[in-house]
């Protein structure tokens, strides 16, 4: 993979760099027998600073894996094309405490307390004075009050609160969240998706987030970008237009419901292509 920072990773009308840009970038996995598994192709998307990007597709098509491989947590053999993050290669971004990651399952220490969990990645950069308290971030994320729970005694939506308040923390440039409310119910997920809502306007970093919902995508993204099946490439990224903050009574509007149709159909128009297609397939990416 190539690492020197492109001069076309630069945000359009500025001289700072692209927070992630990736061009014509594949990623693999090798297999027991010796054939590599292909889960990207040809991928291709830049993401300005501060903008919250949405990424939807079917499952296995390497939405997770992209998200790993800008967390430089993909292992860079096992890469082609072009990836840069904050302008240098991941594990710079990675190094420089620029990113920060929200999986699906809080993986809350249980035997430390919310504070505690939450002054984590302090301990592990040796912070002692960062510039938010985690007693501030907890206020942020609506749990001043718990700051001394334990993880058991939570309900899953304040888990996930906290493990947002952790990934938070570094004030990281990127944030990259992977379907982190899917195993929440719906009731709650509405209260999260307004909750990161708030605390993105706040901490403004770049943010790439995975879902499997078209509702979620069009309710919080700036832009969607809709997958193909595996190997995945970008098949086509709507512009969001709704103004912000967003209330839930937006996807009851007909301009909502407009929206969400143009990303089914996306998937609707999905060629018959094998799983096992390699990355010489041309990506046909294009802006609906």
């Amino acid at each position: 993979m190539t690492t020197e920072p492109a001069v076309s990773a630069t945000a359009k009308g500025s001289q700072s760099p692209l927070a992630v840009s990736a061009a014509k970038f594949s990623a693999f996995y090798p297999s027991v027998g010796g054939e590599q598994i292909r889960a990207l192709a040809d991928f291709t998307l830049e993401v300005e600073n501060g903008e919250f990007v949405v990424i939807i597709g079917p499952s296995g098509c390497g939405k997770s894996t992209f998200l790993r491989t800008v967390a430089d947590l993909h292992d860079t053999n096992h890469v082609a094309g072009k990836l840069t993050v904050c302008g240098g290669p991941p594990r710079s971004a990675r190094l420089s405490r620029q990113i920060g990651f929200m999986f699906q399952q809080p993986a809350l220490l249980p035997w430390r307390t919310v504070i505690e969990n939450v002054n984590i990645p302090l301990e592990v950069a040796q912070i002692d004075k960062p510039r938010i308290t985690p007693t501030d971030m907890l206020k942020l994320v609506g749990l001043a009050g718990f700051e001394n729970a334990l993880p058991r005694e939570c309900s899953g939506g304040m888990r996930q609160r906290v493990a947002m308040a952790r990934s938070l923390m570094l004030q990281p440039s990127v944030l990259l969240l992977d379907e982190p409310f899917a195993a929440v119910d719906e009731f709650n997920r509405d209260r999260l998706n307004l909750a990161l809502q708030d605390i993105w306007a706040a901490t403004n970093p770049a943010v790439l987030y995975v879902t499997h919902s078209v509702m979620e995508a069009v309710f919080l993204a700036d832009r969607v970008v809709v997958m193909s099946i595996r190997p995945g490439r970008v098949k086509g990224i709507i512009e969001i237009p709704f103004e912000r903050p967003r209330s839930l009574d937006l996807r009851t509007t007909v301009e909502f419901f407009h929206l969400m149709n143009k990303a089914r159909g996306l998937f609707e128009q999905e060629p018959d292509i094998p799983h096992d297609a390699g990355v010489q397939q041309e990506s046909r990416a294009k802006s609906v």
